[in-house]
């Protein structure tokens, strides 16, 4: 078959491709054959060109021998569940009380629904993917999340969550054996103990303690802001542990970005670089993965 004449400026165009395209090159071979551990949750759930966006980002970089592992939380989806099944939702400290009948519901929704949307996308794009969560073959085990909230001139205040949870360990041998053969690990923040109790965990905690565990090239956070912004309003491009710390001791690091950036912290000693990344912003991972300076803040050791 013949070629049609190209135009001076389609061919101008074509060159810029061609040129974007060969200055991948040095990432593609930094990363082929590692492991890259997306948190997917926020507006890139929702915005429909953001989920297609999202899905072909996976697949690309599964086909040039990068291996993305995804993680997703739901928490408007159960919220939107839990409303119209008259159950109240309750919040202390950013996290969801999970009584018996709240964590019914929050397994329905992330496992049966959340899910299954997320790997329909991804297989209706031209991937492959598998949905999992954390009792398909043990995946995560967990134990009940202690936590204390310290008082001015009084003891530290425990607060009884329910069944929401925390992780202690994750079956890796499940992750790599679905990863060589060729598929892409969907994973909802569903854990259970020894026991078989299940319990509702944190999707960032979630991430981190998978990219942890696989040794994982990059751990990223999609989120619904730039990233870290300093007092100024900036974006803090990057931080090392030891700075981090200090700024959520500081102060600047405030509300939900406290237990990101934490969960960058815990992760960033098993993994290389962590980065939490606007998933507002259409291709947001390749920008990240694949350029100099990246789109959002990143956290190394």
């Amino acid at each position: 078959m013949k070629h049609e004449s190209i135009s001076k400026r389609d061919m101008k165009r074509y060159q810029l491709q061609a040129k974007s395209i060969i200055e991948t090159l040095p990432f593609i071979t930094e990363f082929y054959g590692k492991t890259i551990v997306i948190k997917y949750g926020g507006n890139a759930m929702i915005d429909e060109d953001l989920k297609r966006a999202f899905a072909l980002n996976v697949i690309l970089l599964k086909y040039i021998g990068i291996n993305p592992v995804v993680v997703h939380g739901g928490g408007p989806q159960i919220g939107k569940m839990l409303k119209a099944l008259n159950i109240e939702s309750r919040f202390r400290e950013g996290y969801r009380v999970t009584d018996q009948a709240t964590m019914d519901v929050v397994e329905m929704v992330l496992v049966g629904k959340v899910n299954k949307e997320i790997v329909n996308l991804i297989n209706l794009h031209g991937g492959q993917a598998v949905g999992l969560s954390g009792k398909d073959g043990r995946l995560i085990t967990a134990e009940p999340k202690e936590l204390a909230v310290e008082k001015k001139d009084a003891p530290p205040e425990i607060i009884d969550l329910g069944k929401v949870g925390e992780v202690t360990s994750v079956n890796t041998k499940l992750i790599h054996s679905l990863l060589n053969d060729g598929f892409i690990p969907v994973i909802a923040p569903v854990g259970v103990d020894e026991a078989g109790e299940t319990y509702n965990i944190n999707a960032d905690s979630v991430a981190g303690a998978v990219a942890t565990a696989l040794g994982a090239k990059r751990l990223y956070l999609l989120t619904d802001v730039p990233g870290l912004l300093d007092a100024e309003g900036q974006l803090v491009t990057s931080l090392s542990a030891k700075e981090a710390f200090e700024a959520i001791r500081s102060g600047v690091v405030t509300g939900g970005m406290i237990p990101k950036i934490k969960c960058c912290l815990e992760a960033v000693a098993g993994v290389e670089k962590s980065a939490i990344i606007d998933g507002r912003v259409e291709n947001c991972i390749l920008l990240e993965l694949f350029t100099k300076s990246g789109i959002g803040t990143e956290i190394i050791y």
